[in-house]
């Protein structure tokens, strides 16, 4: 178990991470914060907010495309209620001029080839289309690429989904977020406006010291893509629930942890010569090695920049582990690289403490004459029963790679269900001999015997 002053020395750490970067990349207000089940939440503010409120962790700052994030899990809410599947074209449940052919999945996933941004020069007049004018003008927004064809980012198809939402709630999109999301959750800091406690975003001079403050904007009905604004505090508590939602929504009164697992399956890579992240649904994947993901997203808005990410899988990481950082400056991205920075050296500096083995209930008389060894297609398996659950791995695998785990099937003795690791989904099926052993086993239709054998099925060591 880390001690008192070795936690302290942690904290220490991670602060002097924040401060450096504050300070080397010139960010005006920068604001940060480490949620982990087993700690309490850690926070470090540096800089100015620009008005005459001092910086603090209420400080609120514009997220950007974190807001992503948010409609995403909106849209699974609504695939889970069985309003809508994620194969459904948008004309099924919108009217739409253009373009209602797109489906859900692929506009989650950035692979609609739809682009980037409504129709106009919104970047120069800083006016976001409302909802019946984005409606109104959708035709004249191009398909730059084929569906499915590769990944392109685009906040017209995250804006898009929201009004989906929103059509299929009976609300506004904020609306719906408010009551099925920001208020399960407890985020009350996570707002579609700044309230009276936000930084000012600014551009920082690449040549002097000079600070020039961004305009404020609203994103009307863009808004699903970029509009909110938050705290640390709230970002790194989202952060977590999206690595870990049974730890942090343990009855699913936002989503199941099963969807999450879903979201954050990778659709397609971000580039595809450099495989260093991935994209689910709604969800930016960044691979960490050693079978270590974060998940979550960045932001930009004019000002502004966020990183939000949770941290999945590796030794030492706790439960409902996520960081965020947040800053006022739009150019820094030296701040994006921080959230990955702070989960790395959390974990290397104070890892979650090691629970005791403790001895469990044993394999029931059904499962317990196929335990052990066994070798299918020349290699070598072992089946075990943990934690409640009938188990397999390659005898060869690496420490770390998830084992298969079986579920029975109802009302059909000696069939499994694979519910988890290799074979996702396939049956595993037993055979006895007349005496009751299992001597035979097949899974996903590949014959499992006690030695090593061939296809025809001789056993050459006999």
């Amino acid at each position: 178990m880390t001690s008192a002053a070795g936690r302290t020395s942690a904290a220490r750490h991670l602060d002097r991470m924040v401060r450096q970067v504050q300070a080397q990349a010139r960010v005006p207000a920068i604001s940060a914060a480490v949620h982990r089940a087993d700690r309490p939440l850690w926070t470090c503010t540096a800089g100015g907010t620009g008005t005459h409120t001092a910086l603090d962790e209420q400080t609120r700052f514009r997220i950007g495309s974190v807001t992503k994030t948010f409609t995403a899990v909106l849209v699974m809410q609504c695939r889970d209620d069985g309003l809508l599947d994620l194969d459904d074209p948008l004309r099924r449940h919108v009217d739409l001029p253009a373009h209602g052919e797109l489906t859900v999945r692929r506009l989650l996933s950035h692979t609609a080839g739809l682009q980037r941004e409504p129709d106009g020069d919104v970047w120069d007049t800083l006016r976001a289309p409302d909802a019946e004018q984005l409606v109104a003008e959708l035709a004249r927004a191009e398909r730059v690429l084929p569906p499915g064809r590769r990944y392109h980012y685009s906040n017209l198809g995250m804006a898009l989904l929201g009004h989906l939402v929103g059509q299929v709630r009976g609300g506004t999109w904020a609306e719906v977020l408010s009551d099925r999301v920001l208020t399960p959750l407890g985020l009350t800091a996570t707002t579609v406006t700044s309230g009276p406690r936000a930084a000012t975003g600014f551009l920082v001079d690449a040549y002097s010291d000079e600070a020039h403050p961004e305009p404020p904007t609203d994103f009307g009905a863009v808004g699903p893509a970029a509009q909110l604004w938050s705290t640390a505090t709230d970002m790194a508590r989202w952060a977590a629930f999206l690595a870990d939602p049974a730890a942090m929504d343990a009855v699913g009164r936002v989503l199941a942890p099963a969807t999450l697992d879903e979201m954050r399956w990778p659709v397609t890579v971000t580039d595809e010569a450099v495989w260093a992240g991935g994209f689910g649904l709604g969800l930016i994947l960044v691979p960490q090695g050693e079978r270590v993901v974060h998940v979550g997203h960045d932001g930009a808005m004019p000002g502004f920049l966020a990183g939000v990410y949770g941290r999945r899988g590796g030794e030492g990481a706790p439960a409902a582990f996520g960081a965020a950082v947040l800053g006022s400056s739009g150019t820094a991205v030296e701040l994006l690289e921080l959230p990955h920075r702070l989960l790395a050296a959390a974990v290397d500096q104070d890892p979650a403490d090691i629970d005791p083995w403790r001895p469990g209930d044993p394999a029931p008389p059904e499962v317990r004459g196929l335990l052990g060894r066994w070798w299918g297609e020349g290699f070598e398996y072992v089946f075990s029963w943990h934690e409640g659950a009938l188990r397999a791995r390659g005898a060869a695998d690496p420490p770390g790679k998830p084992q298969a785990v079986f579920a029975p099937v109802p009302q059909r003795p000696d069939v499994f269900r694979t519910v988890a690791g290799r074979e996702n989904g396939e049956l595993l099926r037993l055979t006895r001999d007349s005496a009751g052993v299992v001597v035979r086993m097949h899974w996903a239709t590949y014959r499992f015997t006690r030695r090593q054998e061939t296809f025809e099925g001789f056993d050459f060591r006999a």
